[in-house]
């Protein structure tokens, strides 16, 4: 699969032409313009939990009163366009290639690369309707960015679960249980978990309370996308 995310941009980058609006490609960057690239939502956001802020910040006042399950948390931007556009080709288009220039914004937040990364699970159900795990095709290009060691079968899904876009925050959170299993204990002190789109935070949270039980110190988050509230 990489290779093939690899010829479909090396098509995109010599077409020059953004594809988000069609116009040429003048920039160093392959698939968007520099007009697109900069109207992508990236505001201050606190690096512990990922909740949007006036400034960057290492904590929040809702880690404060709710400390996440994890420790770091990295991401592109907002779920909001054009990058929700650009995640929803990704997602729900089969445009995977997309998932090397999006590998590679994320890989650039990333100031202390875990040694380990783990994308977050499809179950065999859905991997199957869809094709392809997103994020796994995102820790891909992350891993060869950073140097840092892929396992996209230590962690897996359990259970078939309802999607967590259709549901509500309590729903999500229920939706979750038991969901993950992990099937090797043998893990390093600091692991990170990858995946597309970070709502709620529930399953991220989910994984990342399983690590801890089996000795993961430092959990991070990668994600392309954070939803606001």
């Amino acid at each position: 699969m990489v290779s093939l995310i690899t010829q479909f941009t090396n098509f995109l980058r010599r077409d020059h032409r953004c594809q988000l609006c069609q116009l040429p490609v003048t920039g160093p960057h392959p698939i968007w313009c520099q007009h697109c690239l900069a109207r992508f939502p990236c505001p201050p956001y606190c690096r512990h939990c990922g909740h949007t802020l006036l400034q960057d910040a290492d904590q929040c006042g809702h880690c404060l009163n709710a400390p996440r399950p994890w420790q770091r948390f990295y991401r592109v931007g907002e779920y909001q366009f054009p990058l929700r556009q650009v995640i929803h080709q990704f997602k729900f288009q089969r445009q995977f290639w997309l998932a090397s220039p999006l590998g590679e914004l994320l890989a650039q937040q990333i100031d202390d690369p875990a040694p380990l990364l783990l994308p977050i699970p499809l179950h065999p159900i859905r991997r199957l309707q869809r094709g392809f795990n997103q994020s796994s095709l995102i820790a891909q290009v992350i891993a060869q960015r950073t140097g840092s060691r892929l396992a996209t079968r230590r962690l897996r899904r359990q259970r078939y679960t309802a999607p967590q876009h259709r549901l509500s925050k309590t729903q999500r959170q229920h939706n979750l249980e038991r969901a993950f299993t992990l099937t090797a204990k043998a893990l390093p002190r600091h692991v990170a978990l990858v995946d597309d789109v970070v709502t709620t935070g529930s399953t991220v949270a989910g994984a990342a309370t399983l690590l801890h039980q089996h000795g993961v110190e430092r959990v991070d988050i990668y994600c392309l996308c954070y939803t606001p509230a």
